[in-house]
């Protein structure tokens, strides 16, 4: 069976003789008659391309809708710097940034810990808290930079982690010259993250620094302040030891407080917080206080980050 053709390029076939004589064929007027054919060809175009020119005509109105309402929109106005300031000024009071001393916390936080001092194996309850001072995490291994003050005399050493995760650490080097003891934790979180060092060389009196420990066992409390000096001298209350090459800071910092680390508003370790200058006998903050380079207690790791 022949298939029917969807589509056909063959020309129009002329009228068999039956159309014809069913339906007589009309004369046309021709140009010699003397009448027009052009309507007849309009109508004729018109009739072959009347779906063409159908969406001719929709595009035409379309385009006619959407410049007619391009036209009635109202014109933007180009932002200007004014605008700008006026909108960041707007954002700021309704939404104030966090002050330098916390975005500095935010990023060593989780690498200052509770260093305490525990009684002895013999002892009743040897987990009770004899002393308490501070450290820094300086190594993903769980070595951290405290006071030589903090730990000596204590039988055995417990460190509190940034998330609450508690260690026994031991002491794996000394530097008295410099009141400093570096330790070791048996064990460390997961996401332990030591804390960035950074060199004295371009410290500056007036720079703002932040201090973090945990004073009188208080903590971790942080307060901020700026250098007030560099190359101090510093002798301990119980006049052993002389200590040199210090910064001062005016940062709050009490017992406790000791073994912290002395950081920028970077988050970047610049020093360890070693002790507090106060005429009177009592071991309170009146202003003064003293850090060791971080360069020295760096040394005293056997790290040499600079």
């Amino acid at each position: 069976m022949k298939r029917v053709a969807l589509y056909s390029s063959s020309k129009r076939q002329r009228a068999t003789p039956e159309i014809v004589a069913a339906e007589p064929q009309r004369a046309e007027p021709s140009e010699a008659d003397g009448a027009p054919r052009a309507p007849g060809r309009i109508r004729s175009f018109l009739r072959r391309h009347q779906l063409l020119l159908g969406i001719a005509a929709g595009a035409v109105i379309a385009s006619a809708v959407v410049l007619g309402q391009v036209a009635l929109a109202p014109v933007q106005r180009a932002l200007t710097q004014k605008d700008i300031d006026a909108a960041v000024l707007r954002t700021l009071e309704t939404k104030p940034l966090p002050s330098r001393a916390a975005q500095a916390y935010d990023l060593i936080r989780g690498s200052v810990v509770r260093v305490r001092g525990l009684g002895g194996e013999n002892e009743p309850d040897k987990d009770v808290e004899r002393s308490v001072g501070t450290g820094v995490v300086i190594l993903e291994n769980g070595t951290i930079l405290t006071n030589l003050h903090v730990v000596a005399g204590a039988k055995r050493l417990g460190v509190v982690f940034a998330d609450g995760m508690e260690a026994e650490a031991t002491i794996v080097g000394t530097k008295p010259e410099d009141d400093l003891a570096v330790i070791r934790t048996s064990s460390v979180p997961d996401d332990l993250v030591p804390a960035t060092l950074r060199s004295t060389a371009d410290l500056r009196l007036g720079d703002e620094v932040v201090a973090v420990g945990f004073p009188f066992g208080i903590g971790p409390s942080v307060s901020s302040g700026v250098i007030s000096g560099l190359r101090r001298e510093y002798r301990s209350p119980e006049g052993k030891r002389l200590l040199t090459n210090l910064i001062q800071f005016d940062a709050a910092a009490n017992p406790g407080s000791s073994g912290g680390p002395l950081f920028t508003t970077d988050g970047e370790v610049v020093g360890i917080v070693t002790g507090i200058l106060n005429p009177a006998k009592q071991a309170v903050f009146i202003g003064i206080g003293f850090a060791v380079p971080i360069e020295n207690a760096a040394s005293a790791a056997g790290v040499s980050p600079f």
